[in-house]
């Protein structure tokens, strides 16, 4: 009952959402697939559940391809083949020939010398630019795949952004121990305080306690900020599409359609601005916070 309401309702949210989901198929349109689904293939799965599930060391661990999982691995080749194509060219040649190698370089030298190196320091960040170049490339790409048809954008998914949320923590953590030393780098979360002994005594464990956090906290939202921001976009965007399937047969469709495709296409190339945006800040934050690790000062 509860689905044929949401096929009825065209405004639905579980109908609406259903659209920036995560699912194991695409949605086509019906007139290419009957029934408008293409399923993804399952090879983990045995007899109607995962094999993971039925042999694997965690109970009730369920492991499903999903088109984000897809979308993931194709932004993952596609930047492996760009760059590698263009390091092999490096290799013949030191000046950069060609639309595609100016434009790939032109990126990386701007996130090298205007990211990197003024957020972690010109003697640590050449270690980290494979780290920041990656984390760029691939959230862009993420985003860019979210205005293709029948796709979605994986980087709306919670999963993803904190996923990738999590690869920044461990590499600042890591980067400001090793850098620091493990005691040091910890210790020195609390900013140094020029308080009477008993003062200090009494509020240095509350400030570690409240900058630990802190720390968990800045990721978490890292996390989230991409994710609000992304799926906002795309939800709007079924949204105003939506108007030309809920008047569709009534005598105001003639007014709403090109009205709703205006809409669309102007909101689109919003999302096209928003995807490189958010790429970049997402970046920079990163390249900030582990600036902050190395350079606790």
């Amino acid at each position: 009952m509860a689905e044929s309401s949401e096929h009825s309702d065209p405004f639905n949210p579980g109908h609406l959402f259903g659209h920036v989901q995560d699912a194991d198929y695409f949605d086509v349109p019906q007139f290419l697939v009957p029934g408008g689904k293409i399923k993804i293939g399952q090879p983990f799965y045995s007899g109607g559940e995962t094999v993971i599930k039925k042999y694997g060391p965690i109970e009730g661990f369920d492991f499903k391809i999903t088109k984000f999982m897809l979308i993931e691995v194709a932004v993952s080749v596609i930047v492996a083949a760009l760059f590698i194509r263009m390091a092999h060219r490096m290799r013949s040649s030191d000046a950069p020939k060609g639309r595609w190698w100016n434009l790939l370089e032109a990126m990386l030298v701007f996130f090298r010398d205007q990211v990197a190196r003024p957020a972690i320091g010109h003697h640590d960040a050449d270690k980290f630019l494979p780290l920041i170049w990656t984390i760029f490339f691939f959230v862009l790409g993420c985003n860019l795949f979210g205005l293709l048809p029948w796709c979605g954008s994986p980087t709306a998914a919670l999963a993803t952004t904190g996923a990738m949320a999590l690869v920044t923590f461990f590499t600042v953590i890591g980067a400001g121990m090793r850098k620091m030393g493990v005691v040091h780098f910890w210790t020195g979360q609390v900013p140094p305080m020029d308080l009477a002994f008993p003062i200090k005594i009494l509020l240095w464990p509350m400030l570690f306690v409240i900058e630990i956090f802190g720390i968990f906290i800045k990721h978490f939202v890292l996390a989230v900020r991409l994710l609000a921001n992304m799926m906002g976009g795309h939800m709007v965007l079924a949204v105003i599409t939506t108007f030309i399937v809920a008047t569709a047969g009534q005598a105001v469709f003639w007014g709403v359609m090109p009205v709703s495709v205006l809409g669309a296409v102007a909101l689109s190339l919003l999302e096209l601005f928003v995807g490189f945006l958010q790429a970049y800040i997402f970046t920079f934050l990163s390249a900030l916070f582990i600036g902050m690790a190395v350079h606790p000062h």
